[in-house]
């Protein structure tokens, strides 16, 4: 099959594109805009392979994205291209409804005539796979609460209320028109080529310059946490054997408190650098005034892709952090290429000096 993958050059559509390369037969297509957080350097290890293509196109752009499937003819959809840091949509909400909404409508549209245009066999294989987060569901108020596919949507941020669009318009070009879709909602990711926004790799690379490193509030909110390649596995599987019309949860079963992260972290650093000068690095912790609508607590029940696919995490928590502290260790030149100016800026900006 060749497999349509957009966002492929950020975080987990590199994770989905490298999957598909090194463990498939399959051919893909990488379709990405190249923003701040697409970085091709992510893909170096697979992009002189036959079986892959780049295509330089924003999602909005319907002549480019129509002109990708003429050309390439897939057989699958995945659609990961989207605007992704709560932080930013709070100070610039307008690129979040222009990617997400607007970008997920020009894709459902070009995707619906291509579909409509295949012949029987090709258009009863073909799928348009959504991947979209948790954030949608708002927040819990009970520590034993879950979220499913059944809970209810209540976005708390421009960006989580983006999403929740986005995964409104695919539902809605499956009931009227009958486009083959599937949409799955993930937990916080973490791995190998995080962008340095986020949380878990900002702390490693702070910790490791001796800079603060900002937590929100008291730290106390909640998050699952989920390795980005078992999120791979996972989405790749989903599309080849998921149901038309269905949604799956993908959770990693590993619920942290964001205080409980950053230690963890901090003394995965103390271990693997004990010559640092900033040892403890656990003392560079500062706590900032927390963000606008946080929300507290969020928890996947990952119950059905497991009984109707088979799909269960690889990597503990704890195997998975180690993992991607050494990663980072190991990968520096990537590091440093990532840290451009406007994301020194965006730093400055959103933490202060």
């Amino acid at each position: 099959m060749k497999i349509l993958v957009t966002g492929g050059a950020g975080f987990i559509g590199s994770a989905v594109l490298r999957h598909i390369i090194n463990h498939t037969e399959n051919s893909v297509v990488n379709l990405d805009k190249l923003t701040y957080a697409g970085n091709l350097e992510s893909l170096i290890s697979i992009s002189n392979d036959a079986r892959y293509a780049f295509e330089r196109v924003d999602i909005c752009d319907r002549a480019g994205v129509e002109r990708v499937f003429k050309e390439h003819q897939p057989d699958i959809v995945m659609h990961l291209a989207a605007e992704s840091h709560v932080d930013r949509s709070i100070e610039g909400p307008s690129a979040f409804i222009e990617t997400n909404v607007i970008g997920t409508y020009t894709l459902l549209e070009v995707s619906k005539l291509y579909w409509a245009g295949l012949d029987a066999e090709r258009r009863e294989r073909f799928r348009f796979h959504h991947i979209s987060t948790d954030e949608v569901y708002g927040d819990l108020e009970n520590p034993e609460d879950l979220f499913t596919e059944q809970t209810p949507y209540a976005p708390s941020s421009p960006y989580s209320a983006s999403k929740a669009s986005s995964d409104h318009l695919v539902r809605a070009w499956h009931r009227t028109y009958g486009l083959p879709v599937i949409v799955t909602n993930c937990s916080n990711n973490y791995g190998p080529y995080h962008f340095p926004e986020k949380l878990i790799p900002l702390m490693i690379l702070n910790a490791l310059e001796g800079k603060a490193l900002p937590v929100y509030g008291d730290g106390s909110q909640v998050r699952d946490w989920l390795y980005v390649e078992d999120h791979a596995r996972a989405l790749y599987l989903v599309a080849t054997e998921g149901v038309v019309g269905e949604t799956y949860n993908i959770g990693g079963h590993n619920e942290k408190k964001n205080i409980e992260v950053v230690k963890t972290l901090c003394d995965l650093l103390d271990e693997l650098c004990p010559q640092s000068q900033f040892n403890p690095h656990f003392s560079l912790v500062k706590y900032v005034q927390d963000r606008p609508g946080h929300d507290k607590r969020y928890a996947i029940d990952a119950t059905k892709i497991k009984n109707e696919l088979g799909w269960t995490p690889q990597e503990t928590f704890e195997s998975g952090i180690r993992k991607t502290v050494e990663w980072y260790l190991a990968n520096s030149d990537w590091v440093e290429h990532v840290k451009s100016g406007s994301y020194q800026q965006w730093v400055t900006q959103q933490y202060g000096e």
